[in-house]
C-alpha cells in the first residue's frame, strides 16, 4: 500500500543517516511534517524543521501535538537561509527542486555550515537527465508552466558540481530510486481517479482533474523512459567516520 511504501520510505531516510537518540537533525523543507515525527518517533532523535508554506506549518504543527512531541521537535516557518546554529545530521526531501539554478552553491554552502565537522546528510531530489539538462533549463515544460512555476529539475551531474564548488560535503552514497517513484505516480493516479467525484466538494473542476490525471501520467512516462529520476544522495563532512572504517 501507499502506506506501507511511504513508512519505508522514511525508515530507509533515517537508516541511511544512522540516527540516533543522540542526534539533532535539522530538515530543511518540513513538507506535511511526516519525516520529523517519524524520526523523532522512531528513532528517538531531536528534530528542528523549518518551511516556509503557512499550511504546512500549521499542519505539521497539529500533528506533532497529536503525537505529543511537542518536545523533540521544533517547527520553524523560516526561510532556510537564515537558519542558524549547528546539527549532527541534516535532511532535505525534494525541496532543491525550489532553489532555482542560480541559488544552488548558496544551498549547498548553507547545509554544510549547517553541520558539526563530522555531520550527515542526505538529500533527495528529481533530476533531469544530464543529457536532457542544457535544452531543459533554456525553456519551460508543462509541470513549470502549470504545476510548480518556477521550478527547476538539476541533473546529477549539475549536483555533483555545486557539491564540490559551494561546500565541503563529500558524496557518500548515490541510490537512484526512479523507477520507484513511476510506480508510486501509478497508484498516485489510480487513487485520484477512485476519488474523482469528491473533487467537485472542495472546489475542483472538471478541468483541473483532468490536467492533474494528465501530470500524473506525463510525470510517470518520464520516470519510466528515465528523462527523470529521484536520486538520493548521503554526504558527510570531512570528520566523518563511517562506522565500519572506525
Amino acid at each position: 500500500s501507499l502506506a506501507d511504501a511511504q513508512f519505508h520510505k522514511l525508515h530507509t531516510i533515517c537508516k541511511k543517516l544512522r540516527l540516533t537518540a543522540d542526534d539533532h537533525l535539522i530538515e530543511i523543507g518540513t513538507g506535511w511534517g511526516g519525516l520529523a515525527v517519524h524520526a523523532a518517533k522512531h528513532f528517538g532523535c531531536k528534530v528542528t524543521t523549518t518551511t516556509i508554506s503557512e499550511e504546512q506549518f500549521a499542519y505539521a504543527n497539529e500533528w506533532v501535538k497529536r503525537e505529543g512531541l511537542e518536545d523533540q521537535i521544533t517547527l520553524l516557518k523560516k526561510d532556510y537561509r537564515l537558519l542558524e546554529g549547528t546539527y549532527t545530521k541534516l535532511v532535505s526531501i525534494e525541496m532543491i527542486e525550489a532553489v532555482g539554478k542560480p541559488y544552488l552553491n548558496q544551498f549547498f554552502n548553507k547545509c554544510a555550515s549547517l553541520l558539526i565537522p563530522d555531520g550527515l546528510m542526505l538529500l533527495q531530489s528529481i533530476t533531469i537527465d544530464d543529457r536532457r539538462y542544457d535544452s531543459y533549463h533554456k525553456g519551460v515544460d508543462f509541470i513549470q508552466k502549470h504545476i510548480f512555476p518556477g521550478g527547476f529539475l538539476p541533473s546529477q551531474l549539475v549536483l555533483n558540481q555545486h557539491i564540490k564548488q559551494a561546500s565541503d560535503l563529500s558524496i557518500r552514497d548515490m541510490q537512484d530510486i526512479g523507477l520507484d517513484y513511476a510506480r508510486t505516480l501509478r497508484d498516485w493516479f489510480n487513487a485520484f481517479v477512485a476519488a474523482k467525484e469528491k473533487l467537485a466538494v472542495h472546489g475542483y473542476d472538471e478541468r483541473f482533474a483532468r490536467m492533474w490525471e494528465y501530470y500524473l501520467k506525463y510525470c510517470e512516462g518520464g520516470f519510466l523512459e528515465r528523462s527523470i529520476s529521484t536520486v538520493q544522495l548521503v554526504l558527510s563532512k570531512p570528520r566523518y567516520v563511517d562506522e565500519l572504517t572506525r
